[in-house]
């Protein structure tokens, strides 16, 4: 869909192409990344349109069924999209394929699936999946969005047991259980975004600042909200957050967002990140995260030297 720079979209666990433009606002958020990007969308192995016979469900067999799809429409460098377990298989790509990917923006996801949940929750819940695609699809239902209406229920377990069979959606999750990327994160040369809701009880926020801090350069971006699926809730926060960081032009110098540049004029006036919080009125760990993306982007160790930059910079009122 649409027109510009290619952009090579892993919406997560579980597609389906048609499908997904009617689940939520997952339609409205393609058509607006279709404004300023060619988005490319399909569908995982297993999943919605695709062969779902005689198919290769391993974690790699998912890399390279998305690596064809760029090929097929002759997509030699992209910038790349992935959310939830999709961000696991988009940050693989990234590490194994640096000449391909120009940036990179993950969503929502964790560097180890086994992070997610002890053993004995997990093995429940895929084995649920596989006996009763009913029940396992309500019970991820609740994972994915906290407290869902009776019609947001409704339309996500509908829309679950369109997208694939009870036995590759349990292994399609086992495999996003089994996978840790921990090892390939410090690999990523690509400009690189992690979005992460707050309160996201399907993966917590502390796995998406760990996924930042292995990706050298990465930016933490907190979002607020507790849903898990991105085109669900605040989807136009999320939105924003993509498009500003993807329109941002590749810089070998330091380049502050405007709340950073505030943090940093705050960190130079001496306040603490709780002191910061009570004054931008955000989470102690959100203003935690603006430190932590100036520290890295300017490549300093200390609030000092953070400090003595932004005296440099003359950016203090």
């Amino acid at each position: 869909m649409g027109a510009g720079p290619a952009l090579l979209c892993d919406s997560g666990w579980v597609t389906h192409l048609r499908g997904q433009l009617e689940l939520f606002s997952f339609g409205s958020f393609v058509e607006s990344l279709a404004e300023r990007f060619t988005v490319i969308r399909y569908d995982k192995p297993g999943c919605g349109l695709s062969d779902r016979d005689g198919i290769d469900l391993s974690f790699d067999g998912q890399v390279a069924a998305a690596l064809a799809v760029a090929d097929a429409v002759r997509a030699d460098r992209f910038r790349l999209f992935g959310a939830s377990q999709g961000g696991q298989l988009a940050a693989a790509i990234a590490a194994k394929h640096p000449d391909r990917v120009e940036a990179l923006v993950l969503y929502g996801m964790c560097a180890s699936g086994a992070d997610l949940a002890p053993p004995e929750v997990r093995n429940s819940i895929v084995a649920l999946a596989r006996a009763h695609w009913g029940l396992g699809s309500k019970v991820l239902t609740g994972i994915f969005v906290p407290d869902p209406t009776a019609g947001e229920l409704e339309v996500l377990l509908r829309f679950q047991r369109a997208t694939a069979s009870a036995t590759v959606a349990s292994r399609l999750l086992e495999v996003y259980y089994d996978t840790d990327i921990r090892a390939l994160l410090p690999t990523i040369l690509a400009r690189t975004a992690v979005l992460h809701r707050e309160a996201d009880r399907g993966t917590r926020f502390e796995l998406g600042r760990e996924v930042a801090t292995l990706i050298p350069g990465a930016a933490l971006i907190p979002l607020p909200g507790s849903s898990h699926l991105f085109y669900h809730g605040d989807w136009t926060g999320v939105l924003e957050a993509m498009l500003s960081f993807l329109g941002e032009p590749a810089s070998p110098g330091p380049r502050l967002t405007g709340r950073e540049l505030e943090v940093a004029g705050l960190i130079a006036e001496g306040l603490t990140n709780h002191s910061i919080a009570r004054r931008l009125s955000v989470a102690p760990r959100t203003a935690e995260a603006h430190v932590e993306n100036i520290r890295r982007k300017l490549q300093v160790h200390s609030r000092a030297q953070i400090a003595a930059w932004v005296t440099e910079h003359r950016l203090r009122p």
